[in-house]
């Protein structure tokens, strides 16, 4: 068995649409904050940057999307 903390979590969650100009979504890697953001880039953007290759981010297992999926970008 290997220890793999990752295992049953993805390494990417982002969190549901805060109110802003413009609004934006929290993005978690590895349990931590890392930033906003405002569109699907972002998110692409800031895995590129922790080392992580993400090719589908409709994968569960890759992406957790928290109060709605990743087209959604305004609060409701």
């Amino acid at each position: 068995m290997t220890d793999n903390p990752y295992a049953s979590y993805p390494r990417i969650t982002v969190l549901p649409v805060q109110p802003g100009d413009p609004p934006f979504r929290i993005v978690e890697i590895d349990g931590e904050v890392i930033g906003r953001a405002t569109a699907m880039t972002d998110v692409l953007i800031a895995a590129a940057a922790a080392g992580i290759h993400i090719h589908d981010l409709d994968d569960p297992a890759v992406v957790r999307w928290v109060g709605g999926g990743k087209l959604s970008w305004r609060p409701r």
